[in-house]
């Protein structure tokens, strides 16, 4: 079966309610998708206008559709299109999957818009459709999805189109009050939650959602070798110290394993010191592999710049504080050390399979915003490849 493309629009209240995590969870867990691309936009009054009519022409021919899809209209101008200056303006998460039968099992997941039923989907979970004698009394479809491969062509065309203009790193769309100087700061969730189905990656977003911090920037991301080093490069240096005292612990244990006379002391920090550059540049191969799927000790020059197989997903989130409530949030590199209920120490393995990366310091986030090129606009090319006319 050939693969198909569709979209999922996580919706502004969905997302003000800190249910980014959850819905990621369940389409991440419950269906054979991939997540190839991700793209967070604050809407103009343009792109609802041509997104609400491509849903009507999309559903002019269905009449038991009619009066739902009306709904969608006054719902999508009700909560998608800009507010006052002095108010929050509306963010919505553009999701790609990629798969075999990928809007059915969307459809699957998601649910259908009206017949809510109670935690079996994403909107049973999540959304809300009531009617009484006829009349719509309260509508939250938490997600919005395309429903035929047509429906998904015309609609995502829309949002394609307005992809560089209302959307990437949002800018001004959080009202803070005036005392308040907001940071961003850049979470990347690790390779190996999106290794197979696993729910991993939305329960960490879903920790991250405890700070009541502000997603404004969102991509799936392949590093190249060469970008994971110029990524991790500031780590490289501190990673030669740290490399010493565990070579300490190693040197001792196995030189009194083989040694039949008493070893010195203090003989295993002399050795330690001579050897940790070569530690931590193991080490750091290591970690390069581990992002990209790739040795770097073994990759051609063509090789180390081409997008390499493993996904991460970026976010950037945005508020007071951003940096360190993130990082209290995130926990200690090693997950052994790291505090209870933290991301490390609930998901992580060790020092490299820790769940998740987020900057130190406001040079860090922008410097690593910068390599990753966080606004890059992904929806295009996707839609290129599969509507190429």
């Amino acid at each position: 079966m050939a693969k198909e493309l569709g979209y999922v629009l996580i919706n502004p209240y969905t997302i003000r309610k800190s249910r980014t995590g959850g819905v990621i969870n369940r389409l991440l867990s419950w269906g054979r998708l991939s997540l190839v691309a991700a793209r967070m936009f604050a809407p103009g009054k343009e792109l609802v206008e041509e997104y609400a009519q491509a849903l009507i022409s999309s559903h002019q021919q269905d009449k038991k559709e009619r009066k739902i899809v009306k709904e969608i209209e006054r719902y999508l101008y009700k909560n998608y299109l800009p507010k006052d200056k002095n108010g929050f303006h509306p963010r919505v998460m553009l999701l790609l999957f990629e798969g075999e039968n990928t809007i059915e099992e969307l459809k699957r997941m998601v649910g259908h818009i009206t017949k809510i039923s109670i935690g079996e989907t994403i909107r049973g979970t999540y959304g809300d459709y009531i009617e009484e004698e006829g009349e719509i009394k309260y509508f939250e479809p938490a997600v919005l999805i395309g429903t035929s491969k047509e429906e998904v062509e015309n609609e995502l065309k829309v949002w394609a189109k307005y992809a560089s203009t209302d959307g990437g790193l949002l800018e001004n769309v959080i009202a803070y009050p005036p005392q308040v100087e907001p940071e961003k700061t850049l979470v990347l969730i690790k390779p190996d939650n999106f290794q197979e189905l696993s729910s991993r990656a939305g329960n960490i977003i879903d920790r991250f959602s405890q700070t009541g911090l502000f997603i404004v920037g969102a991509r799936v991301i392949h590093m190249g070798i060469n970008q994971a080093e110029e990524f991790y490069t500031p780590i490289k240096e501190r990673l030669a110290e740290k490399m010493k005292k565990s070579l300490m612990k190693e040197l001792r244990f196995a030189l009194q394993e083989k040694l039949d006379f008493e070893f010195p002391a203090g003989i295993e920090e002399k050795m330690a010191e001579g050897l940790k550059i070569y530690k931590a540049e193991n080490e750091f191969n290591k970690i390069i592999q581990f992002m990209t799927g790739k040795d770097p000790r073994k990759a051609s020059p063509e090789e180390r710049e081409k997008p390499a197989r493993e996904k991460c997903l970026a976010l950037v989130y945005e508020g007071e504080n951003a940096i360190s409530k993130i990082r209290k949030v995130l926990g200690e590199t090693n997950p052994e050390e790291a505090a209870p209920g933290t991301v490390r120490k609930d998901f992580g393995h060790d020092v490299i399979k820790n769940g998740a990366h987020a900057s130190d310091s406001p040079e860090s986030a922008e410097r690593e915003m910068k390599i990753i090129n966080v606004a890059q606009d992904d929806i295009n090319p996707w839609l290129k490849k599969y509507y190429p006319d």
